[in-house]
């Protein structure tokens, strides 16, 4: 008996001694575990006699309920005590403000949220969205949009020009994304109807100009489509994207390679103040470019023009954002001013729709 007293003497020491769970838990092994001290004791009971079973059983299992009570009362104080510990180093400041959820915090970019709008309108009315790449080739990006030899567009001071390859051809920053426009024409079979939203690049900086912009042209093509259709659609989608019930057009005859005949697309607003006002007002304002599509450009693409037409138009993604939401400087968007963002930006979750609203 002196033995298992002894033997609870130390099991007892060790707990006491244990100030973290784990090494708790590594005494409760060493006592109770398959191969601990207590158990080991347990063994021997099947080699005693009947009178010294009797005598030890009861002192056997006395001993390990003892030191299961005792652990479990540790634990528990242990418990207590690392809770203690953690209230007293995470302390909350109830006066601090509230983290802002980054649902609040986050912005979409003026452009990223103009070109969904754009697309929820189009999509509305039936129309796909097409996509290219950025470096094009000379053919693809002038000559097969009917642009002639010579043409300004073509040169240094206007494109951005990659150094030639050794078979002297020279890829460039797509000018427009009208070579989707030829890229589709080429791989599907009419009738199109397509929007092609993406960057465009040309030498310029100012104010209204910045070497990279963003662009949504527009194309359908198909046996019996005619000028009127241009002007209704062009109609219809900017009532949808100012989000004004009317609207008046003004189209003037103007040039571009790739349609015959072109046309300038004015707006009619209100300049008065110092915000434009579409669909009010006695005053005119340049908005877009448009046109039927060249026959020239039908043949380019396997297409034939007496039995194919269609109409195109081409309008800058960034202005139409600074038409709506009344930003002066262009330039502005790319500076990655997140002050600027925080004001002119929209909340993450106020995706645009026709039925929900495009802005909110």
């Amino acid at each position: 008996m002196s033995d298992l007293q002894t033997l609870e003497a130390e099991i007892s020491a060790a707990i006491d001694a244990a100030t973290t769970e784990a090494a708790l838990e590594d005494v409760r092994v060493a006592a109770l575990g398959k191969k601990g001290s207590v158990s080991e004791k347990m063994k021997t009971l099947g080699k005693m006699s009947p009178e010294e079973r009797k005598e030890m059983g009861p002192a056997l299992n006395g001993l390990k309920t003892r030191v299961g009570d005792a652990i479990a009362a540790r634990k528990e104080v242990l418990k207590k005590e690392a809770l203690e510990a953690r209230l007293a180093s995470e302390t909350i400041d109830v006066t601090q403000p509230l983290r802002v959820a980054p649902a609040e915090s986050g912005r979409i970019h003026p452009v990223s949220q103009v070109t969904e709008e754009l697309t929820a309108i189009f999509s509305d009315m039936g129309f796909s969205v097409a996509e290219g790449p950025d470096i094009e080739t000379d053919e693809l990006n002038f000559t097969a949009l009917n642009f002639p030899e010579g043409h300004p567009a073509r040169e240094m001071h206007d494109t951005f020009f990659f150094n030639p390859k050794e078979d002297g051809e020279r890829l460039l920053l797509r000018t427009h994304t009208s070579p989707v426009q030829i890229r589709t024409m080429r791989n599907q079979e009419p009738p199109l109807r397509i929007i092609i939203p993406g960057r465009t690049y040309r030498c310029d900086s100012d104010q209204t100009h910045t070497p990279m912009f963003h662009q949504m042209e527009g194309l359908v093509i198909d046996k019996t489509t005619h000028i009127g259709h241009l002007k209704g659609t062009l109609e219809e989608f900017l009532k949808a994207f100012f989000e004004v019930e009317n609207v008046e057009l003004r189209f003037r005859p103007s040039f571009f390679p790739f349609t015959e005949p072109s046309m300038e697309v004015d707006v009619k607003c209100d300049r008065s103040g110092a915000e434009v006002k579409i669909g009010e007002g006695e005053d005119w304002m340049e908005i877009l470019g448009c046109g039927m599509v060249h026959p020239n450009v039908l043949r380019n693409c396997g297409l034939d023009p007496d039995v194919y037409q269609g109409f195109a138009w081409g309008m800058g993604i960034d202005r139409l954002a600074m038409l709506k939401y009344g930003m002066a400087d262009l330039r502005a968007f790319f500076d990655a001013d997140v002050r600027w963002l925080k004001h002119y930006g929209f909340r993450p979750l106020d995706m645009p729709s026709l039925m929900a609203g495009l802005s909110r």
